[in-house]
């Protein structure tokens, strides 16, 4: 992958994240709203194109009331998909793409359609705006609502229980901004996901709110229209922090890996370091000379930071902690690594 789209990919890690309408929520003092058992209503939204894009490839354009707009969705279909019968239904795994939302980046970077282990599973990989922070802001643009966490959850995954063979059995799992997507929608939604996995995700954005605040600035974004000012809004930022939501989290199993920022095992010899971002480091704690990527030495502090709650709590957590940078080829080894836990969270497989 080219270093501009994986840069693109860290600047959205490190400004992942929204929050739900315009409710303080404080905390996790109570469940957060949504999850699977309330009652589902019809959110308007609808599948206006479907289109075959490969063998077992089906790519969904969805006219969205959250999105204002259209938004994507590609399938990576079951065996057996294309003659289900009213009432068949497949265990479902959903992959959360980074900061630019890209639903194609999971089969055509990482080829994940060949697999085997992924063939009596529907795997569905829906797009997000850019940088959308797999959430609903807390202030919406005039340029349109960024509602995506409304998107996948409210409009996409009833539209696919419905139409699509999907099946109540849920595990989700997500790159870099997708990585805090996958914690915070399985701790926001309790009983939706059976398990979740996070590959260098900034999963404790509270931590570092001057990095949402200097990555935000760079890319040209006001960045309280996310979650509001982290001091006067502070319920609305810990309501979307998957270690403050670490409660929530309880027995479903979880996954956590990143980098330490320094170069690995899989960067080449001639990487370089990641292009400074104003304001990003914090001149109280400067990072070590041997980081190179700051995003990841952020991603890898929080990770470690959220593993460490979910371990006293309880939590059955799988971790994997390296020496290695914010880029795409170890996101690809760790849902390797990952995914016989999430598919054993799922239950038992066919075949």
């Amino acid at each position: 992958m080219p270093r501009t789209q994986a840069l693109r990919r860290a600047l959205a890690a490190l400004v992942t994240a929204g929050a739900l309408g315009a409710a303080a929520v404080t905390g996790p003092a109570a469940p957060p709203a949504g999850g699977a058992v309330r009652t589902e209503r019809d959110s308007g939204a609808r599948v206006i194109e479907e289109r075959a894009a490969g063998e077992r490839l089906v790519d969904l354009t969805v006219r969205s009331p959250a999105l204002a707009g259209d938004g994507a969705v590609r399938l990576l279909t079951p065996d057996g998909w294309e003659e289900r019968r009213p009432g068949d239904r497949w265990p479902v795994l959903y992959l959360l793409a980074g900061g630019d939302g890209d639903h194609l980046t999971w089969t055509e970077e990482y080829g994940i359609q060949d697999l085997p282990e992924l063939r009596h599973t529907l795997v569905v990989m829906p797009a997000m705006p850019l940088f959308g922070f797999y959430s609903d802001w807390w202030r919406r643009a005039e340029d349109g609502p960024r509602a995506v966490e409304t998107f996948h959850l409210r409009e996409v995954r009833p539209l696919l229980e419905r139409r699509y063979g999907a099946g109540t059995r849920r595990a989700v799992a997500g790159e870099s901004q997708g990585g805090f997507g996958a914690l915070a929608y399985t701790a926001r939604n309790p009983g939706m996901f059976r398990g979740a996995a996070s590959y260098s995700g900034f999963v404790h954005p509270s931590a570092h709110p001057r990095a949402v605040r200097a990555a935000m600035t760079y890319l040209g974004l006001d960045w309280r229209r996310l979650w509001g000012d982290p001091v006067a809004q502070r319920g609305v930022w810990e309501a979307h922090d998957p270690y403050h939501l670490a409660p929530w989290l309880g027995r479903t199993p979880v996954f956590v890996s990143s980098g330490d920022g320094r170069a690995g095992a899989l960067d080449p010899d001639d990487v370089r370091p990641d292009p400074e971002i104003p304001g990003l480091e914090d001149p109280a704690r400067p990072f070590p000379e041997d980081v190179i990527s700051p995003t990841e030495a952020l991603m890898g502090e929080e990770s470690r930071a959220v593993a460490e709650r979910l371990r006293r709590q309880g939590t059955p957590l799988t971790t994997h902690f390296y020496r290695g940078t914010h880029d795409p080829v170890y996101w690809e080894r760790e849902l390797r690594r990952s995914l016989p836990m999430l598919l054993r969270s799922l239950g038992p497989q066919p075949g």
